[in-house]
């Protein structure tokens, strides 16, 4: 069975999926989307933004919760509390955390006042030409769109990606739940805690892992140890372990259980989707993912309008195939300075996969000491180009020694990464 052609197929039902759907409804483009479950399931994972971010979108009635008492740790720690090694460094932004079910009922209510058609199945095949896209599902539907967009995630179920390698991965294990006694301070969200005091000499020498920590209120806090991004990524169980030994260390047990985060596995550093391909990819399937921070959802917010409007513009000339109309639509999403910008990004990951424990922890300390501005800009990837290799040979500058010598030694895939800045891939 063929189903009628529309402008733009989404595959996915997740926060991409919906964003650049929601995006495309708003162009007045005809709009369906396929997806293996039901639509409306709720989100596995959780979303967090830096309230200026949410902010310039209007959006923060979508919070479920926003701190203003933001900080990192990224001293060695020690015995007593008010010693140097334990001083945070204050970050004076507001850090906001979404309520993923008014998140995504924002965007379901857009894409139905757009008139968007849900369709269920498991895609199984693609076929393209001259003037149309048609996805075969496993139950035999066929769906036929102009253009089809896989947002179908970090392992996309058509977009092609060229392999330059092992793909670093970030990994955490968490805990929702009680305490005996409150883990930070009230009404505080820690980024970064990197104090390793509680682990031996032998674990020091092991890939560094830091605590991400909320305050939920009413007693309840969310506590995560987090691996940065690695090749091979740390284990759950190491992971596991090394925040049961923290919380042993600060006296803390658990009198209330309510949720465990079992691991997420973030792909840091995808190479970028093939740029040539006849469909356009949007979210993690697109590499979207920033490499230096793992955020997502504020470059979706920022570029899912623009990626609309020229897919939109391209669609006005009713003889556009699928080749022209995700042509226009990648131009968008990764002009020439953006992959330029990724390229960079992902040099600067490779050289942090390779540092150890002070090392990561003195690289840290100057770069939030970087200008507010040039920090945030660098971790939301709202930086110029320019803006970006300034903030950089600052950092540099700025930094001690055993942070600069880690930064130019050249011992994996950094000239590569180099080369794709100077000279971008198509």
């Amino acid at each position: 069975m063929t189903e009628a052609v529309v402008d733009v197929l989404v595959l996915g039902a997740g926060p991409a999926a919906l964003a650049i759907a929601a995006a495309m409804g708003k162009e007045g483009l005809q709009v369906s989307a396929l997806t293996v479950g039901n639509p409306r399931e709720p989100w596995p994972y959780t979303y967090g933004i830096w309230g200026d971010e949410v902010d310039a979108f209007d959006m923060g009635h979508l919070l479920e919760h926003r701190w203003s008492n933001t900080v990192s740790f990224f001293g060695p720690g020690a015995s007593d509390p008010n010693a140097d090694a334990n001083r945070p460094s204050l970050h004076h932004r507001d850090y906001g955390l979404f309520d993923k079910i008014k998140l995504q009922e924002h965007w379901l209510q857009q894409c139905e006042a757009a008139g968007l058609t849900w369709h269920q199945g498991l895609a199984t095949d693609l076929a393209v030409d001259a003037t149309v896209s048609t996805v075969t599902t496993a139950e035999g539907l066929e769906l036929q769109a102009r253009l089809v967009v896989d947002a179908t995630g970090y392992k996309p179920v058509f977009l092609r990606h060229i392999d330059h390698g092992p793909v670093a991965v970030q990994t955490c294990f968490g805990v929702v739940g009680r305490f005996n006694k409150p883990p930070v301070e009230p009404g505080q969200f820690v980024l970064m805690d990197y104090r390793c005091d509680h682990l031996s000499p032998a674990e020091k020498a092991e890939p560094p892992t830091f605590l991400y920590a909320m305050d939920f209120g009413g007693g309840c806090f969310f506590l995560e140890e987090t691996s940065l991004g690695l090749a091979p990524p740390v284990s759950l169980e190491t992971l596991r372990s090394r925040l049961e030994r923290r919380l042993a260390h600060q006296g803390l047990t658990i009198t209330e259980l309510q949720h465990e985060e079992l691991g997420y596995f973030l792909p840091m550093n995808l190479p970028l989707p093939d740029l040539q391909q006849p469909l356009l990819g949007f979210g993690g399937s697109a590499a979207m993912v920033h490499p230096a921070s793992g955020y997502l959802v504020g470059s979706m917010l920022r570029r899912a309008p623009y990626v609309a409007k020229a897919v939109a513009e391209a669609m006005a000339d009713p003889v556009a195939g699928p080749a022209v109309l995700a042509a226009a639509g990648w131009e968008t999403l990764w002009p020439k300075e953006l992959r330029r910008k990724h390229a960079l990004y992902q040099f600067g990951l490779e050289k942090l996969m390779r540092f150890k424990e002070p090392q990561l922890r003195d690289f840290f300390i100057s770069f939030f000491a970087l200008p507010s501005d040039e920090w945030y800009g660098f971790l939301t990837n709202t930086l110029s180009l320019r803006e970006l290799v300034a903030a950089m040979v600052n950092m540099f500058v700025s930094a001690p020694w055993s942070v600069r010598w880690g930064l130019m030694g050249m011992q994996g895939r950094e000239l590569k990464l180099l080369s794709r800045f100077l000279f971008p891939p198509r």
